[in-house]
């Protein structure tokens, strides 16, 4: 082959590989220009937004939450403004010699001072740390003075719970405290619960009506660079605050109860027999609310907890107690229905009781009251009548009266931890215990003892619908965002059901029992004319007297422990002609229900009846007769 021929040939081979490389070179350019057109035409709004998303970033606002009234527009719980000191490590030169600094100014405690340094460590340098919150006015005017010398150190608005009314409505109102893990596991995802400084309810009202109190969030967009500065806020919606909640709770009444118990450990209910509204609701002793809302310390907590009286129990609802003597309206009520009994009819009291080879003592006098019809008995509680009428209807008898009346079963009050009582039958001791019901229990529940339970509510609750005959549901919450409760039937309450001559007997018995000289409340009685009460004392053991002491005299209570002195107990109606408001009142360990808890009832429904009659005469609705701004 020539020369000639060779050239040719590696011509013709150069001018194949130049075409095949330029047919890649094509392909690659033309791949590269498809993905191009891809990403810049045809998924151009995805990357657009994705771009600015990177530079946009959205926040969730905290709403103000909803604030807490009482019957007559007086806030009993709002938010207020929250003064912080903030320090921004970037723009601190020694974040130490500035917290020193600040500690001249305002008090920094070593647990805050531990808390930013770990804080500043593990945050951007950018990122705001909160030094110290709840600051006093005069406080922060002394940090801005001294702002300029205080580099990287600002002062920051939020919000904090305030109670201004403190220890008188804390069982009410409970507190809001800081999203725990068990919260945020029950929060259906809701993003508020994430954001560090949000507050919840945690009891009381305001664990109840947490949702419309915390009202809707709002957002701020905010610009940022690419390391996460803000630069600008873009754009802002601040969210829908939370309802306001209207209960049916009379501040002034309320303070007026709280102050009257004092620090013995006592429960007191005033509830409205017409309609069931409770009027004031008082658990002694208390808590302050705001020492949650600000951040309880340990040491209070500790103290909380280990006290006797126990203050974080809020007795009204929680705590269960045998009735005693208040709970003979309802043996006597089941006896008149069941036809064993008239008002005319006597019952003999020797003063004992013999059933089989126990017996069972009237509770004062050894030779015993006598003969004595239903009004009587009632009036000289005496035991003996009652253990007799007992016998002869039997515990699911006096059981179903109890849970009529409203005892033995949780009556849905708007607060977190109500317990039902008890008011046993046949067949729940039979399934409980696996024996027969007892016939010794019948006679010991017919003077509320032995296995009868009752809350205070539902001892007012009892007192009200005796007082009224209406199947009245006690409930605090008037109006949520200015509209009643959907539950909440704007009709009149059912009646119970029974005959009102036996409702106007148990009535003039319990009328005898403050109005009659012999009657064991007499001494408790409300003298004002127009305003007189009726009522029932009870005193409920909480040891058992053995016969060798009934023999050598049965102790007084004021000799004995605290905590093995009887309860003492007192339920009230007033005024006599159309009842319009009952109280119950249970006094831990207090002694007798007719000396320690008769007068607090007393005094109690009289300061009601007084703040109604000032309501009426001043014409107004809403005031209460006080005018409230």
């Amino acid at each position: 082959m020539g020369r000639r021929q060779r050239d040719q040939e590696r011509e013709r081979l150069f001018t194949r590989r130049a075409l095949l490389l330029g047919l890649g070179q094509a392909g690659l350019f033309g791949a590269l220009g498809a993905r191009l057109y891809y990403l810049q035409v045809i998924e151009a709004d995805k990357y657009a937004t994705l771009a600015e998303d990177n530079r946009i970033n959205m926040r969730l606002l905290v709403p103000p939450r909803g604030r807490i009234l009482d019957r007559y527009g007086e806030v009993l719980a709002t938010s207020r403004l929250n003064y912080r000191v903030v320090l921004v490590r970037e723009q601190a030169p020694n974040v130490e010699a500035t917290l020193d600094a600040i500690a001249r100014l305002i008090t920094v405690s070593d647990t805050d001072r531990r808390r930013v340094l770990r804080d500043v460590r593990r945050k951007r340098a950018f990122v705001p740390v909160m030094v110290r919150e709840d600051l006093s006015w005069e406080e922060v005017a002394r940090m801005e003075v001294n702002a300029p010398d205080l580099p990287g150190v600002s002062i920051d608005v939020g919000q904090s719970r305030l109670y201004p009314h403190t220890e008188a409505v804390g069982h009410i109102l409970g507190y809001v405290g800081a999203v725990s893990e068990v919260d945020l596991k029950g929060s259906n995802g809701d993003p508020l619960l994430e954001l560090p400084d949000f507050r919840i309810g945690k009891n009381g009202v305001e664990k109840i009506h947490d949702q419309a109190l915390r009202g809707v969030a709002g957002a701020s967009q905010i610009e940022v660079n690419s390391v996460g500065r803000v630069i600008r806020e873009v754009n802002r919606d601040d969210g829908h605050p939370g309802r306001d909640v209207e209960l049916t709770i009379d501040i002034a009444l309320q303070e007026y109860v709280r102050e009257r118990v004092g620090e013995e450990s006592t429960a007191a209910v005033v509830i409205d027999c017409h309609n069931g509204e409770i009027l004031s609701l008082v658990s002694a002793p208390a808590f302050d609310p705001n020492m949650f809302s600000a951040g309880l310390k340990a040491n209070d907590w500790e103290e909380l907890q280990a006290h006797p009286k126990t203050p974080l129990t809020n007795k009204a609802v929680s705590g269960q107690y045998s009735p005693g003597s208040t709970f003979k309206m309802v043996t006597a009520l089941a006896a008149l229905e069941a036809g064993v009994i008239n008002a005319n009819q006597t019952i003999n009291c020797p003063g004992h009781y013999e059933l089989g080879e126990r017996r069972f003592h009237c509770w004062k006098y050894k030779g015993g009251h006598g003969p004595m019809n239903l009004g009587e008995a009632l009036m000289n509680s005496c035991d003996v009548y009652f253990y007799e009428i007992a016998r002869r209807i039997g515990i699911d008898k006096i059981s179903d009266m109890s849970q009529r009346l409203g005892i033995g079963a949780p009556l849905g009050i708007e607060l977190p931890g109500e317990r039902s009582g008890l008011a046993p039958t046949r067949a729940w001791y039979q399934r409980r215990r696996g024996t027969s019901w007892p016939q010794g229990e019948t006679i010991n529940a017919s003077i509320g003892q032995g296995m009868i339970l009752a809350t205070p509510l539902q001892l007012a609750t009892m007192t009200a619908r005796l007082a009224s005959g209406l199947a009245i549901v006690p409930h605090l919450t008037k109006s949520i965002g200015g509209r009643a409760p959907a539950d909440r039937a704007h009709a009149a309450p059912a009646s119970l059901g029974l005959n009102p001559q036996h409702l106007a007997l148990v009535q003039r018995g319990m009328a005898m029992v403050t109005n009659e000289q012999r009657g064991t409340g007499y001494k408790a009685r409300i003298t004002e004319p127009g305003m007189e009460m009726a009522g029932k004392s009870g005193t409920a053991q909480v040891r058992i007297i053995s016969k060798a002491e009934r023999d050598t005299g049965v102790k007084k209570n004021e000799d004995l422990p605290w905590r093995f002195r009887d309860h003492a107990l007192f339920v009230g109606f007033a005024p006599l002609t159309n009842p319009r408001f009952a109280c119950a009142v249970v006094v831990e360990h207090g002694g007798g229900g007719s000396a320690v808890a008769g007068p607090l009832v007393r005094d109690i429904l009289l300061e009601t009846q007084k703040r109604e009659i000032l309501k009426r005469l001043a014409g107004c609705p809403t005031c209460g007769g006080e005018h409230r701004g």
